[in-house]
């Protein structure tokens, strides 16, 4: 589990994040939304250390990152797979080194034990047969598996994806929700899902922190949203056709219910 306690960061006299609480569970997608702007990126950084936060506390599993040692610093790293908006993988490489380099960086496997890991994670998030593959040479979703894989290959306790659906069709981000989901339950992974898409929010948001204007303005569950009476998470959310279609069908529903009971 990670969790967070009145997180506070400001770049010179500019407040990006003010007084950030939450819980991020493990076998959960925890999603960070909001718009443009709104500190998302800012709190995941604070969260795996790139920035430091100015007040607040963030624990892992019940231990303060701020007060980790050097070694327990890198154990922490070693246990965080990433998985970035432009998938950042190495264009020179294969489908398998890709996958492979960090086993490459932080692992002491054999050459024969490392191929085993990569090819039963690429069998896993469906690629099998593309190990001698480029980047060049797969499509978008196929290179968002890549990066599943790769974020995976050394069974990290946290994983933290941005904006992992970023420039997929709607089938294919489907996929991709699905896979993170499953495998989040699977693996038992605290996860982290910095996003702005309302189709993942209802398909796997678990547990959600919508922040606005760097405060948390709000949290809860996919479940809970359609009844949300927030004025800023409704006027943020409504422009998803799909939540309000979801909305809409949850009248519905009550209605009928009402009218069978009346």
């Amino acid at each position: 589990m990670i969790e967070i306690k009145h997180i506070s960061k400001k770049f010179n006299d500019r407040v990006i994040l003010q007084d950030i609480s939450a819980q991020f569970k493990p076998g959960m997608c925890n999603l960070i939304i909001g718009a443009s702007g709104s500190g998302k990126t800012v709190l995941t950084k604070c969260i795996v250390d790139l920035f430091q936060a100015d007040e607040g506390h963030i624990y892992f599993d019940g231990v303060e990152l701020g007060k980790m040692n050097k070694d327990q610093r890198k154990e922490l790293r070693n246990s965080i797979g990433m998985l970035f908006q432009g998938n950042a993988l190495f264009d020179s490489m294969t489908v398998e080194e890709n996958v492979k380099f960090p086993l490459d960086m932080f692992s002491e496997l054999t050459e024969a034990e490392k191929i085993e890991k990569v090819n039963k994670i690429l069998a896993r998030v469906n690629l099998e047969g593309v190990n001698e593959k480029f980047p060049a040479e797969i499509s978008g979703g196929m290179k968002k598996r890549v990066g599943i894989a790769r974020a995976l290959i050394l069974n990290p306790k946290y994983l933290f994806c941005d904006e992992p659906n970023s420039g997929l069709d709607p089938q294919t981000s489907m996929v991709i929700d699905k896979l993170i989901h499953e495998l989040t339950i699977e693996n038992n992974i605290t996860t982290i899902v910095v996003t702005h898409d309302m189709n993942s929010v209802m398909e796997i948001g678990d547990y959600i922190v919508y922040l606005h204007q760097g405060h948390k303005e709000w949290e809860g569950s996919n479940k809970d949203i359609i009844y949300c009476k927030n004025e800023l998470l409704n006027n943020f959310i409504f422009a998803s056709d799909f939540l309000q279609d979801a909305k809409t069908q949850r009248m519905l529903e009550d209605q009928t219910i009402h009218l069978e009971k009346s």
